[in-house]
C-alpha cells in the first residue's frame, strides 16, 4: 500500500473543498511520463493546490490501460503522502469494470474517487441511478458523482442527484453542466452535507457564490497557486477580491478550452517547461499552430512563458 496509509493522514468527505487539480498525465513516446508526473505532483503540492484528481477526463483516462492508472495512482499516492486528499478517476461505461477500479483505488488508499456517468451506452436516469448505486454498495469508499454532458450525451437530473446522495458513500458531484439552474436544484435538493464542485472554471465563481465547495480545475495545471488563491477567497467569503481574481483569469479559462480539453493544457505545461511533451494521445491530436501561438500570447501576458 503506498505511502502507508494507516501512517499517514486520511481525509473525510469535508476536506475535499478549494482548487483540486485535474492532473494532466504527461506521455513521452506513447509511454506514461512516471518522472514528469511525479514532478507536476511535487509542483502542486508546493503550490498549494488543495487536492488531486488523477486520471480524470484532463487525465486522458479513456486512452490509460488498467495498468497505467495503477501506476499513476501508485504516484500520486506515493508523493502526496496524506498531504492533500487523492480522487483517483474509477468511472467507465462498464459498471463490472466501475467496481474493478473502485475497489483498486480503496485497496491503494485513495481519499475518495471521481465516477463520470457512464458514456456511449446513453442510459436512462434509472439506469445512471442502479449504475452508482451498484459501485457504491460493493465498494466502501467515498464516491464524488461527475456530470459532463458535452462529453458523455447524458446529465444526471437533479432528481437523481438527490436519490443518490442518500446513499451514505456517496459524498458529492463535479457539476460541469455549466449551468447554474442545475446547480441550484442540486444544492436545493441535496443539503448541506453533499458536496458541491464546479466542473467548469468558467462557473466556479458562480457555483462558490451559490454556497459550492470548490473547483476540480483545468486552469490549475497551469497557474496552481492562483487557483488556490482564488477558491480560498471564494472559502472565506471574500468575494470583492475572488470577483477581481475570476475576471483576471477568465482569459486564461478560455484558453484552456482552444480546442479539446487536455491538448491545451499539456501545450501549455510544455510550452512553460513544467513538462518534456505536449504529447496526446489518439484519437486526440496535436494543437494547431494558429492555437499554439493564442496560446501563447495568453500566456506571456500571465508572464508564464517569455513575450
Amino acid at each position: 500500500m503506498p505511502c502507508g496509509r494507516k501512517r499517514c493522514k486520511t481525509f473525510g468527505p469535508e476536506d475535499i473543498r478549494g482548487s483540486i487539480v485535474a492532473i494532466v498525465t504527461p506521455f513521452r513516446d506513447g509511454a506514461v511520463d512516471e518522472e514528469g508526473f511525479r514532478e507536476l505532483v511535487r509542483w502542486h503540492l508546493k503550490e498549494k493546490t488543495h487536492g488531486l484528481v488523477v486520471v480524470g477526463t484532463t487525465g486522458e483516462s479513456a486512452t490509460l490501460t488498467k495498468e497505467e492508472k495503477a501506476r499513476l495512482f501508485e504516484i500520486a499516492l506515493e508523493e502526496a503522502k496524506g498531504k492533500v486528499p487523492v480522487i483517483l478517476g474509477t468511472g467507465t461505461n462498464n459498471t463490472a469494470a466501475s467496481i474493478e477500479l473502485t475497489r483498486m483505488a480503496k485497496e491503494m488508499g485513495a481519499d475518495a474517487v471521481l465516477m463520470v456517468t457512464p458514456y456511449y451506452n446513453k442510459p436512462t436516469q434509472e439506469g445512471l441511478y442502479r449504475h452508482y448505486e451498484a459501485v457504491a454498495r460493493e465498494v466502501n469508499i467515498p464516491i464524488i458523482l461527475y456530470n459532463v454532458p458535452g462529453r458523455t450525451s447524458v446529465s444526471l437530473a437533479p432528481e437523481t442527484v438527490a436519490r443518490l446522495a442518500k446513499i451514505k458513500n456517496i459524498v458529492g458531484i463535479k457539476e460541469a453542466t455549466g449551468c447554474m439552474r442545475q446547480a441550484t436544484e442540486i444544492m436545493r435538493l441535496t443539503g448541506n452535507r453533499f458536496r458541491i464542485l464546479s466542473g467548469d472554471d468558467f462557473t466556479a465563481f458562480s457555483l462558490m457564490a451559490l454556497g459550492g465547495h470548490g473547483v476540480i480545475s483545468v486552469a490549475a495545471n497551469v497557474v496552481p497557486r492562483e487557483m488556490s488563491r482564488f477558491m480560498e477567497a471564494c472559502l472565506k467569503g471574500q468575494w470583492d477580491k475572488a470577483r477581481k481574481m475570476h475576471f483576471k483569469l477568465y482569459p486564461l479559462f478560455k484558453a484552456m478550452f482552444l480546442e479539446t480539453n487536455p491538448v491545451p493544457a499539456k501545450t501549455a505545461l510544455s510550452l512553460m517547461g513544467r513538462i518534456a511533451s505536449p504529447e496526446v494521445r489518439l484519437p486526440l491530436a496535436p494543437m494547431s499552430e494558429a492555437n499554439v501561438e493564442k496560446l501563447r500570447t495568453v500566456l506571456a501576458e500571465y508572464k508564464l512563458v517569455e513575450s
